[in-house]
């Protein structure tokens, strides 16, 4: 058995170490009968902070109330790039800067290019996406980047507008698409379906360790297609850049909270 599998077979527990699920959904109703349990099991698995993203105004609010109500959990608030809609994306703007000292990031936000297929719907996304970078270098506050199927673009969008604090989450593209965002001292989050994903495997070996985050993007992108994914899967991240990398997990565990420190700020575990 590998450690792909040993994680996935049992959580490793130790609460001392300092893992963040830098990119979940809690908000999402699936966790509306369980989510207290849900945390319980990420802190039993050694998972101490738990950022939660939000698709729309909705989300953002139901974010900063879980923050309130679970000390382990960090909410951000932004438009998922499925919304092409000025109106919305201004009020996203004003709930941001309202709020900034609440959050620790914009998100998520970015390109989709995968749903967005034609061109002029993909032009209303890049002033969107253009309005929250300005927004992120205004406010000194990370952005934390959807960038399905425009990974390129997207970095080339914040290289432009000279942004400084990013997390490109669940990078879709190749390494070489990634290596101008890690010059730019950008950050990028690997989810448990690094398991399943070639890709994502991939884009771990090539990329340095220096610039990894873990996520979950919870209830998706777990280890197995059809089964919801939790923040306590973050671990399972962490096994998977350990043996790609051929590196301690101890030490992975540590220079990837030093990563997420870097991006974040220092975050009170």
């Amino acid at each position: 058995m590998n450690q792909f599998e040993r994680s996935q077979a049992k959580p490793f527990i130790m609460n001392s170490y300092k893992i963040v699920d830098t990119h979940s959904h809690l908000c999402d109703p699936i966790f509306d009968s369980d989510r207290t349990e849900v945390i319980k099991r990420a802190r039993d698995a050694g998972v101490s902070v738990i950022f939660t993203l939000g698709e729309n105004l909705s989300d953002a609010k139901r974010n900063i109330e879980l923050a309130e109500k679970y000390p382990e959990v960090m909410p951000a608030a932004g438009l998922y790039p499925s919304y092409l809609d000025i109106n919305q994306a201004e009020k996203m703007v004003s709930f941001i800067r309202r709020e900034k000292s609440n959050l620790i990031a914009i998100g998520e936000v970015g390109l989709d290019f995968w749903i967005v297929k034609e061109e002029p719907e993909r032009d209303i996304q890049r002033k969107i996406f253009s309005d929250f970078i300005e927004l992120s270098i205004e406010l000194g506050l990370p952005v934390n980047v959807h960038s399905r199927s425009a990974g390129r673009h997207a970095v080339a969008m914040l290289l432009e507008q000279g942004a400084q604090k990013v997390h490109l989450h669940a990078f879709d593209g190749k390494a070489s698409a990634a290596m101008p965002a890690v010059e730019a001292g950008y950050f990028f989050s690997i989810p448990p379906s690094i398991v399943r994903s070639r890709q994502k495997q991939k884009l771990v070996k090539h990329l340095p360790i220096s610039c990894l985050l873990v996520e979950t993007d919870s209830p998706v992108l777990g280890p197995f297609p059809k089964k919801r994914n939790e923040p306590a899967n973050a671990v399972i991240s962490v096994d998977a850049i350990a043996e790609i990398k051929n590196i301690k997990r101890e030490k992975v565990i540590e220079t990837v909270f030093e990563n997420t420190c870097r991006l974040y700020g220092n975050l009170d575990i």
